[in-house]
């Protein structure tokens, strides 16, 4: 298969991910199934639109082998952090455990009643955090605003199709500093239908990743800003502020 049809495969590909995270969608009997078709794949995509180009963000998210540099038995833990004025905040923590006695991985993603029920994804390469975060977020947005999940995934997609920004970007991870890349994007900016939603206009969304650090995703941030406090001033507390960052790995004995 020629790069552009490998091409016009992949951003199929990243299509589908994000409309079957739909709430009753074909993922909702296995919410993690769409995590499966976000790894790189060698065989055919969904019949859709030939046209479509995979940009950069996209590759980055949902077409790199994020987790190359894990080796099981192993497990991936990170930090989730949910602050802001709209609710309590929280902080919990979200783990994904490879065993070498099998090909699936384990996600557990938050704890207690928090805890979304999410099914082992097979042979993964492509992070499972990233679609798990991008999941609750929509259904976060839908439960905080009444609107649908469907217009919520389809602003995401088409920001990440058409107006990403993609950054170098230096942090500090286990004590050294880390050499990764930035995707950045605003659904809701020039949103047509941004009068309905109009407290989350300014919500932002951040990706860190790096090759340089286990499982290849550092952080995931979305944030919303706070109404500015005078007239041109900066705005007050976040209405919404969420983050998962990658915290350790452990390598196991067993």
């Amino acid at each position: 298969m020629n790069n552009s049809r490998l091409a016009r495969c992949a951003a199929l590909a990243i299509a589908c991910v994000l409309t079957c995270m739909a709430p009753g969608g074909p993922a909702a009997a296995q919410p993690n199934a769409a995590l499966a078709t976000a790894a790189p794949q060698n065989g055919s995509a969904p019949a859709a639109s030939q046209s479509a180009a995979v940009t950069i963000a996209e590759t980055l998210l949902f077409q790199t082998n994020h987790l190359q540099n894990i080796h099981a038995p192993a497990t991936l833990t990170y930090a989730f952090h949910k602050a802001g004025s709209v609710e309590p905040g929280f902080d919990d923590k979200v783990q994904l455990i490879f065993s070498k006695d099998k090909p699936a991985t384990t996600m557990l993603f938050l704890s207690g009643p928090r805890q979304r029920q999410l099914a082992d994804v097979d042979n993964p390469e492509g992070n499972p955090v990233l679609l798990a975060f991008l999941e609750r977020d929509i259904a976060e947005m839908h439960r905080l605003t009444g609107g649908a999940s469907n217009y919520f995934r389809k602003r995401i997609r088409l920001a990440l199709a058409e107006a990403a920004q993609v950054l170098p970007r230096r942090f500090s991870y286990a004590g050294k500093n880390v050499d990764g890349r930035e995707v950045i994007i605003e659904p809701y900016r020039n949103d047509p239908m941004h009068e309905r939603f109009e407290s989350y206009v300014g919500k932002r969304y951040s990706f860190i990743i790096s090759a340089q650090v286990p499982g290849g995703i550092y952080q995931v941030h979305a944030a919303v800003p706070g109404a500015a406090k005078n007239p041109g001033g900066a705005g007050g507390q976040p209405l919404l502020d969420e983050t998962l960052t990658l915290v350790s790995l452990e390598q196991s004995q067993r």
